[in-house]
């Protein structure tokens, strides 16, 4: 079984990527798990910011590495919070305060121009010097309620509406949001394209 170092320092969002990838036949190690700190992500794009954090983490690894960026863009926002999903209160930025925020910012909309869709990018690297990375991408169309919803997920997830299942993204199973997610469409076109790697 060959290991393949997982980039992200962002424990709720590896603990989702392990759950959707427990029956993948490679083993994946978290980068904290070899001490290997969280790469640097000025990128203007999902794309180029996870390719920087799989580059970080095989470059100090030595292994093949796995890296997800994703976030949430809001169509009346302008896109935002986009790239800067996970610190858009702040640099010390909490699921709550990043929510909070959201929710401001979107007081006045009507709830038919809160359409919005969470983005992530997969990629895939051979080794930290690997000139074609494997990109995956998908997305998850929805929209902003006007109050939270459900504990379960984490980030945006109690604000998200899902229209599949009539209900925020948190009130969902974790079978039910993998089967539908962004993250969850983006691994199923990497597991997809692994057939055609060799290790």
């Amino acid at each position: 079984m060959s290991q393949i170092v997982l980039a992200s320092g962002n424990t709720k969002k590896v603990s989702e990527l392990r759950e959707i990838m427990k029956n993948f036949e490679h083993e994946i190690i978290p980068q904290r798990d070899l001490s290997i700190t969280d790469a640097i992500e000025d990128g203007l794009s999902f794309v180029e910011n996870a390719i920087k954090k799989a580059r970080h983490a095989s470059l100090h690894s030595g292994l093949p590495a796995i890296a997800d960026d994703s976030g949430i863009e809001v169509d009346a926002l302008k896109g935002r919070p986009g790239i800067y999903s996970a610190r858009y209160s702040g640099e010390n930025a909490t699921d709550q305060s990043n929510n909070e925020k959201l929710l401001l910012e979107l007081q006045d909309i009507p709830q038919e121009k809160r359409t919005a869709r969470y983005q992530c990018v997969i990629v895939y690297m051979k080794h930290h010097k690997d000139p074609t990375p494997l990109i995956c991408q998908g997305h998850w169309e929805g929209s902003i309620l006007t109050k939270p919803q459900g504990d379960g997920g984490f980030g945006y997830d109690p604000l998200f509406f899902c229209p599949e299942h009539k209900t925020s993204a948190a009130n969902l199973t974790a079978e039910q949001k993998h089967s539908i997610s962004h993250r969850g469409k983006a691994l199923s076109q990497l597991f997809a394209a692994f057939k055609d790697i060799k290790f």
